[in-house]
Order: structure tokens, then sequence, then C-alpha cells
């Protein structure tokens, strides 16, 4: 398969170009012209990188890589280490940050949701980066965020009343606790993310919503396996997933 005409088409179905962002997303460093073996992990750390390598990976791809808006542009230290293994090695890294976020089946969004066994009804927020649905039942918040650690195998955070009882539910995957007010506005329950700051405590006590923080890495591990299963039965390439464990 050329890597060419394997990012062409990813950029496509993942709308790349209708998206700002904080970073570019498709190819990042290129490497072989030829994909026979692709790789997904969650970030392009470098024992990502390692582990592909040791995998006989032609192409990584992430939902986290590199050249961040105003992240400083030389490579130098921990980027050139990270960098002068995929030149060294062939690989190409392409990475999806929001688009992958936000793709209606393919996205982290949709497929934290279906891994929750939540009934997504639709999308808000800008660029539509916040999902809403609600739960197939009614459940308590105590037991609902007891589901929800163990799915991800994460003991999530819950703020907020334990004996709310849940049915509707808005999620926004990764680092996006600072969307917690657009979810109150849509009238929901319990609003599930990533990570935790010290302003979701008031609002989930002022506002009686539920803030479930249940990991940045955890919540955002199944888009990008999607992706990869998607392009491994499009494209018939191997595709591995490697887990790099991330307790934030």
């Amino acid at each position: 398969m050329k890597l060419n005409e394997l990012l062409d088409y990813t950029g496509q179905i993942l709308q790349v170009a209708r998206f700002k962002d904080y970073c570019p997303n498709g190819l990042q460093v290129e490497g072989k012209e030829e994909v026979e073996r692709v790789v997904t992990g969650v970030t392009a750390s470098l024992s990502l990188l390692e582990a592909a390598r040791e995998r006989g990976a032609d192409l990584v791809m992430v939902h986290h890589g590199y050249f961040w808006r105003n992240e400083d542009a030389r490579i130098v230290g921990i980027k050139q280490k990270r960098i002068k293994l995929l030149l060294e090695s062939g690989m190409s890294l392409a990475a999806y940050h929001l688009p992958l976020d936000a793709h209606p089946e393919l996205g982290n969004n949709a497929q934290l949701g279906k891994k929750l066994g939540l009934v997504q009804d639709g999308w808000a927020g800008e660029q539509d980066i916040i999902a809403y649905g609600r739960t197939i039942a009614s459940v308590t918040a105590q037991d609902f965020s007891q589901h929800v650690s163990g799915v991800l195998n994460r003991e999530a955070l819950m703020l907020g009343s334990a004996d709310k009882t849940i049915s509707r539910v808005a999620w926004c995957t990764g680092g996006a606790q600072g969307y917690m007010e657009q979810a109150i506005a849509l009238g929901v329950d319990a609003y599930i993310s990533g990570e935790v700051s010290e302003q979701n405590l008031h609002l989930a006590n002022e506002a009686g919503v539920v803030y479930i923080a249940a990991g940045h890495h955890a919540t955002e591990r199944y888009g990008v396996q999607a992706l990869g299963e998607h392009l491994k039965n499009r494209f018939n390439v191997q595709h591995e997933y490697i887990e790099i464990n991330n307790p934030v």
C-alpha cells in the first residue's frame, strides 16, 4: 500500500480540512513509501516508537503527535531523540488530533460512548466536539462512576452527589474539563472527560451535574484503534495497537 494513498484516504474520511487545530493533522514525519504494517498508539512517545520499531512497523499512527502550537520549534532534546528514531528506522508518523476526537464513527468520543454502552443522541460545542446522549437505564452516579471505572480499567474520579440519578450524559475525551459549562447547558445529569481542574468541583456542586474524570489516556485509547482496524480491513494492511500505560 502506498503511504500517500493511505494517508489521503484517512484525511478524507476524518475530514481533516474542516478542523482548526493546535497541531498539523496527517503526515508529520515521512518514512517509507510502502506500508504493510501499521502500529497505532495514543501518544508518539519514545516508548511507543521503540515498540513499533520492534514490531517492524512502516507507519505509526497516533492521536498525540508533534509540532504543537507555541512549542519550541527546535529539534533538540526529547524531540530530537524521537525524530531521530523515526528517520533511522524509516517509519512514518501520522497524527490526528481533533479530527479523531470528533469523527462520528471512528472517533474517540463515538468509541468511548460505545464502550460505555451509551446511546448517543447528537453533538454540541465548537466543531461538534462534545457528544451527548443517555444511559440505557437510569442509575445512581456512584454506580455509573463504578461502571466507567470498570470499563476503562482505571479508577475514575467522581465529583458531585453520589446519589444523583443519571440518565442524560455528555462526554468529551481527553483534556476537555473546560467544556463542563457547555455540557451543563445541554441539561445533562453527568459529564465525562479525561482530566479535572479545580473549578469542576464547584460547577458540579452548584449546577447539580456530576463530573467524572476518567483519565486523558484512558478515554482516548479507542479512536486510534478503530481507525487502525478500519484501514486494515479497507487496504489489507497489518495493524497492531500498542498500549503504553499512562495513569493520567
